[in-house]
């Protein structure tokens, strides 16, 4: 991790203005800039994600500007954009008050397309006055709507928080992992998750794919691999195969990043004339949103 970081560092001295907006989200203490949305085809029918996020409604002990935005900024602009105006105003709120503390976020709720099941995330801050000893962790749950039973799903990416594995990269302070999940598969079969990790105040930081197979009950994470790229971003389904995801990955510094397609077992390929698809509901139940206490 700390040989990427210094890799990582020296080509931060090099990047496009393009590039740079990125990486100063990890980095700055506070921010009124957002960023352009990537356009990812969707489904027309009732059961597909929207292409606007939905705001935010935070109390004003906790984020007293977020409500103002209205668009979510993303680390690495991508089209499923973990909270981050959250994450700056809580560490803004704490930094103001020269307190410590900890802070939760319930993501919205994503209803498979049979409506069996719903996927929502429980973020948490354990906030410091300096952003890069505070660290983010979360949980991803996966609730049976029919009979109630509820269980969580876990990555197993570099800085995954998992109560039953030690990791000591992942209680590292300044860290970053947050698990979202971002679409179902069209038979509601599968489930897709963003694990977006990263450290704070470097420009490490990069996506990977989530998927839990409903009939296998199985759980795989990957990301491109045989490749070299700095940071890749989750886009969704290839629609050309199902049972490929798309990335786009590639070096910072370069001026276009390709799209790459990648199988549950981490085959690597470029994507060609392939466009990402997402399938689901998403449901903003009243409870999701900034919490003080969970």
């Amino acid at each position: 991790m700390f040989k990427r970081i210094l890799y990582l560092l020296g080509w931060f001295r090099k990047q496009p203005c393009r590039l740079l907006l990125a990486i100063l989200l990890l980095m700055a203490h506070s921010l009124t800039a957002q960023a352009d949305p990537v356009n990812v085809p969707m489904v027309a029918s009732p059961s597909v994600v929207p292409s606007s996020q939905p705001s935010i409604e935070a109390p004003e002990e906790i984020a007293p500007d977020m409500t103002e935005l209205g668009v979510q900024i993303d680390p690495l602009d991508s089209p499923h954009p973990v909270p981050w105006n959250w994450v700056l105003a809580t560490h803004a709120e704490l930094t103001a008050s020269e307190s410590v503390g900890v802070r939760y976020y319930r993501s919205p709720s994503l209803v498979s397309p049979d409506g069996q099941y719903a996927a929502y995330s429980r973020i948490q801050m354990h906030g410091q006055p300096e952003l890069h000893h505070s660290r983010v962790t979360s949980v991803m749950f996966l609730e049976n709507l029919q009979t109630g039973d509820l269980r969580t799903i876990t990555a197993s990416s570099p800085l995954a928080d998992n109560p039953l594995v030690s990791n000591e990269e992942a209680d590292m302070a300044g860290t970053i992992a947050i698990l979202m999940p971002i679409s179902w598969s069209k038979s509601s079969d599968r489930l897709l998750a963003r694990q977006f990790e990263g450290m704070f105040s470097t420009s490490d930081a990069s996506d990977y794919a989530v998927v839990w197979d409903r009939q296998q009950n199985h759980i795989s994470t990957v990301a491109p691999g045989r490749i070299q790229y700095t940071n890749a971003v989750l886009l969704g389904w290839s629609q050309t195969n199902p049972n490929q995801v798309l990335f786009r990955a590639g070096e910072l510094g370069d001026e276009q990043w390709p799209v790459w397609a990648v199988d549950l077992e981490g085959q690597t390929a470029l994507a060609h004339e392939d466009e990402p698809i997402v399938y689901g509901q998403v449901v903003n139940q009243i409870w999701a949103g900034p919490q003080a206490r969970w």
